[in-house]
């Protein structure tokens, strides 16, 4: 019984590493292809005179952390690497969860910007924390 869950917690981790890796890798792409709306509109006004630039450095970092966490020998970096990206961008997830003009232009409610997407990041840090773990 021992090792029938430790190869289901085994294959719910791999099943975790392809879908996280899909989503950084999709979400990082559609900064490239969509930088405007939501990206740009979540950037904090202190840092608008780099918004483009941020939107662009965090969808590479995205794509390529997302496409290293595919590989066993290079996911503890990714992983890591996916923590620090999350660390970084919390202050744009925090702009939106506390002010209106980026959730409308966005179209999400101050419900969802604060009490769904500022602790679902948390969740995306202990994945990633996860899946440094061999």
């Amino acid at each position: 019984m021992k090792s029938d869950n430790k190869a289901i917690l085994i294959y719910i981790k791999y099943f975790s590493i392809a879908l996280m890796s899909s989503f950084y890798i999709i979400v990082g792409i559609n900064h490239f292809i969509h930088p405007e709306i939501p990206f740009l509109a979540i950037i904090p006004p202190s840092l608008s005179f780099i918004g483009l630039e941020l939107v662009y450095i965090s969808g590479f970092f995205e794509v390529f952390l997302g496409v290293l966490l595919i590989f066993p020998t290079k996911r503890k970096l990714a992983s890591y690497g996916l923590i620090l990206l999350l660390i970084a961008v919390y202050p744009a997830n925090i702009y939106l969860a506390f002010n209106k003009e980026p959730q409308q232009l966005i179209g999400i409610s101050s419900f969802m910007a604060s009490w769904v997407r500022l602790p679902v990041q948390f969740i995306f840090i202990g994945l990633a924390y996860w899946h440094a773990q061999d």
